[in-house]
């Protein structure tokens, strides 16, 4: 190994790091579904910030940072597909707090006995 490996090496093992640091929230939102705490404008930005990056990124001679953005944007863009996926739907249950079948029930019953 030489002093002009190290750019080489530092760049890897950094990859490595923060590749393995995104893993346990890739985990948890594949298992679970679960993105309800993820900012769908964040995720929307950061897609977006990744694309144009790529431009300069891709630029740059084959390495280590070609790696990370690549997983980089995988991975953004499965958490906003998952997002848009897997998110809540508006019912009436969500928007009253309540069930939703027993207030419709109840409407339409009022509504039938022209109450």
């Amino acid at each position: 190994m030489t002093i002009n490996d190290a750019p080489l090496i530092a760049g890897s093992v950094s990859t490595v790091i923060f590749a393995t640091s995104y893993m346990p929230m890739l985990v948890k939102a594949v298992r679970t579904k679960d993105l309800s705490s993820y900012s769908p404008t964040q995720l929307v930005l950061t897609n977006f910030g990744n694309v144009l990056y790529s431009a300069y990124v891709f630029s740059l001679p084959l390495g280590p940072i070609w790696a990370l953005h690549s997983f980089y944007l995988v991975t953004t863009a499965l958490m906003l597909a998952r997002y848009f996926r897997y998110r809540p739907r508006q019912t009436v249950a969500n928007i009253d707090g309540g069930d939703a079948s027993g207030s419709i029930r109840a409407a339409m019953l009022a509504s039938a006995s022209g109450v």
